[in-house]
């Protein structure tokens, strides 16, 4: 049962109020489960993981009335004269984390995060999610994600410190002696079907130490808490073999690098009718679809800084290394920024390629869902596809059928987002303003700092 279950979630409602029965119900199973701690857990507002520890003598206190922190600390929260946020546990996420050697038993809540007056916090990213979702869900629809998570697995040094030497030396779906990080995966997988994740396929991808894990589709807040518990997972499964495993999206030079496809698509709660497919339409997507396509590839430009929201982001989005560059669609053609995976009834769906894992998914989903709707709302028709390898193609011949490129920096990325009206009604005041505030810095750091290459490359010379 969430927090607010029978409640709209704008409402201002104290966090005291949570029902007597639900707190006992989840302190019994707690027992039952001999947990000897909780991980309070949300994140930052690009992503990071924040989580406090409860020990057992305080579990009912954490669930009536959550816990204390200092957001002045957490990235994009809150100034120290407003600093006391509150965070609740959503009873719903109650996740027994996997037995790891006979150690503590302990349950992970994910948890919204709350204002000193009792009201959600606006620059929570779980909460951005939330109020988007409710449009849909006044609809009878639930929005659907499904992520092609990829990671790379690098040794590390005799110090234990993190390298960029790959864990194998496997290619794309290769198996051992190649492929010598199929049993890390296949312990990563288990753990995700201990946890109920339904993971679908795990495999190598193409460059050396670089894997996939992928999820069943799920509804994308459901599906935003599960990333963030599999990068844990993936993290730990990774230390206990002695490798670093990293979900930087371009760690080497030269190679593919490492993104986060996200199939989508919007159905009824049921699951029984799909919003995105009409039979008897041209590709099978129906005019929804087709707007809600429209829509993405009209704003991509404005929400590329939340969807690849690194310096390093943009090392990855350049032509050769299957990475999307240019705004297009298409049913079968892999260098499209949008792809339409063959499918028919509820299995049609929208691929996009440009998200990576380092993001924030609360944000990342919200973005998406945010642009789709947008071109709803205002029937936004799309070009047609192109089938065509856009890579291979001149600058004339893209000009020709009005293809146009995404960023090409964070800076170029930040510069769309910070004139975008519509990112800023997604995200909300408070989100728009400290992510763009956060992630400038982090631009001016990169474009400030003499690198090697600059070095190497004028020094001789100049």
């Amino acid at each position: 049962m969430s927090y607010f279950k029978n409640k709209n979630i704008n409402d201002e409602c104290s966090y005291a109020t949570m029902p007597e029965d639900v707190v006992e119900k989840t302190l019994k199973k707690l027992d039952q489960d001999k947990v000897e701690f909780l991980q309070m857990q949300f994140t930052d507002i690009v992503g990071n993981v924040k989580s406090l520890t409860v020990p057992k003598n305080r579990f009912e206190n954490a669930l009536t009335e959550g816990v204390v922190f200092d957001g002045s600390s957490v990235a994009g929260y809150a100034q120290i004269e407003e600093s006391d946020m509150r965070a609740i546990p959503n009873l719903d996420s109650y996740t027994l984390l996997p037995d790891e050697f006979g150690k503590s038993r302990v349950v992970r809540f994910v948890c919204n995060v709350y204002s000193p007056d009792g009201s959600r916090f606006p620059g929570d990213p779980r909460y951005v999610l939330e109020k988007l979702l409710e449009k849909v869900h006044k609809e009878g629809n639930e929005f659907f994600v499904g992520p092609e998570f990829e990671f790379f697995l690098f040794k590390r040094d005799a110090n234990g410190n993190p390298t960029t030497e790959p864990s194998d030396y496997g290619g794309y779906f290769d198996n051992t002696p190649l492929d010598s990080a199929s049993d890390i995966r296949q312990q990563i997988v288990r753990e995700l079907y201990e946890l109920g994740y339904q993971p679908e396929a795990a495999h190598h991808e193409v460059a050396y130490g670089q894997q996939e894990i992928d999820l069943r589709y799920a509804p994308a807040l459901k599906m935003a808490d599960r990333i963030v518990m599999l990068k844990s997972i993936i993290k730990n499964v990774a230390e206990r073999n002695g490798l670093y495993a990293s979900f930087m999206p371009k760690p080497i030079n030269g190679v593919n690098g490492s993104g986060m496809h996200i199939h989508q698509s919007i159905m009824s709660f049921d699951e029984k009718v799909n919003r995105f497919y009409d039979k008897n339409a041209k590709y099978g997507l129906s005019d929804y679809a087709m707007h809600y396509l429209g829509g993405i590839l009209s704003h991509i430009n404005e929400g590329s800084a939340i969807l690849a929201s690194t310096v390093n982001s943009y090392k990855r989005l350049i032509p050769g290394y299957e990475a999307p560059v240019y705004i297009s669609w298409a049913n079968k053609n892999r260098s499209a920024l949008i792809r339409i995976p063959a499918g028919e009834g509820t299995r049609k769906r929208m691929e996009l390629r440009c998200p990576d894992p380092a993001g924030n998914p609360y944000l990342q989903f919200a973005v998406i869902l945010g642009m789709g709707l947008d071109g709803i709302e205002k029937k936004i028709d799309p070009p047609e596809p192109i089938e065509k390898d856009i890579f291979h193609m001149t600058k004339e011949e893209r000009l020709q059928e009005g293809i146009t490129s995404m960023p090409e920096s964070l800076g170029e990325a930040l510069h769309h987002l910070r004139n975008s009206k519509l990112m800023r009604d997604i995200l909300g005041d408070h989100v728009y303003e400290n992510f763009l505030t956060v992630k400038q810095r982090e631009w001016d750091q990169f474009r400030s700092y003499v690198g090697e290459w600059e070095i190497k490359k004028y020094l001789p010379t100049l």
